[in-house]
């Protein structure tokens, strides 16, 4: 991944201001995923692949209140999701060679989170478009990094690794369920060609009416589209001038996101608040 120097910590947006609400602590350094339990106001991150399985539990102020062991592997822990009952679910899909048939969600029910160890239920699946692993290069569309539950089903948006096609998302939907599935393929998104165009988090609003989509370059925001047709709603792009590699995004409320991204090379490591409005 490309990394970016921290240029502003608060920075003007076209639709807002992303405002630091705290820096991380060193444990968080590459955290790949942030979702926030709207009945408790707890916000769960997680890292990336090479880390502990753990969850960490912050405050809305950006304090850690706890860490909750995952009796899991993290292979390559990249996003997380919450559904109406307050269960989460872990996606470790990460991807980056394009040859792994080990593609899980892990599902932590809600009366685990507050343990301080937790097994899950295991979503198992694969894509139906991939035949070889790995593709050959200008196949390689079967990284991820970003998902969402919606009415008791998940949606996958893919991370792409081919070359000036960098931006291209496909949408894939399996049941919220245990069990092992073949994905169903939804449909397709460019966002742009380069490498800061590629899709690292994904989210629905609490109201179910609008989706973000992160990259390194932009925030995407979905509206108007009708059941789970997202990519035939009205998009909406926000540029990021701030730049950093920004890992994860989630919805706080009907008009607000929270954004992280990664430490590096003295910037980032930062949970961020944006207003839509």
């Amino acid at each position: 991944m490309f990394l970016f120097s921290l240029l502003l910590l608060n920075c003007n947006l076209s639709s807002g201001q992303l405002k630091v609400i705290t820096e991380l602590p060193k444990k968080l350094k590459e955290v790949s995923g942030t979702q926030i339990n709207k009945d408790s106001e707890i916000i769960w991150m997680l890292n990336d692949g090479g880390n502990p399985s753990e969850l960490y539990a912050f405050s809305k102020k950006g304090k850690l209140k706890r860490t909750l062991n995952i009796k899991a592997k993290n292979n390559d822990w990249e996003d997380l999701a919450i559904d109406d009952k307050g269960n989460i679910y872990i996606g470790d899909f990460g991807n980056n060679l394009n040859k792994r048939k080990n593609l899980v969600i892990l599902k932590v029910a809600k009366k685990d989170l507050d343990t301080k160890k937790a097994t899950v239920q295991k979503i198992k699946f694969s894509y139906p478009n991939q035949q070889k692993y790995p593709p050959k290069k200008k196949n390689m569309y079967f990284d991820t990094e970003a998902f969402f539950y919606f009415k008791n089903n998940l949606y996958i948006f893919t991370k792409s690794r081919v070359k000036n096609k960098f931006g291209k998302t496909f949408l894939y939907k399996v049941p919220a369920n245990e069990g092992t599935y073949v994905a169903k393929l939804l449909g397709e998104y460019d966002n742009c060609k380069d490498l800061e165009c590629w899709i690292t988090s994904a989210d629905i609003s609490p109201k179910g009416n609008k989706i973000a989509l992160l990259s390194q370059k932009n925030i995407l925001i979905f509206s108007d589209f009708k059941e789970d047709d997202f990519f035939k709603g009205t998009v909406k792009e926000i540029p990021l001038k701030h730049r950093s590699q920004k890992e994860a995004i989630c919805f706080k409320d009907q008009n607000t996101l929270l954004i992280t991204d990664e430490k590096a090379h003295g910037s980032g490591g930062n949970l961020y608040e944006l207003q839509l409005n």
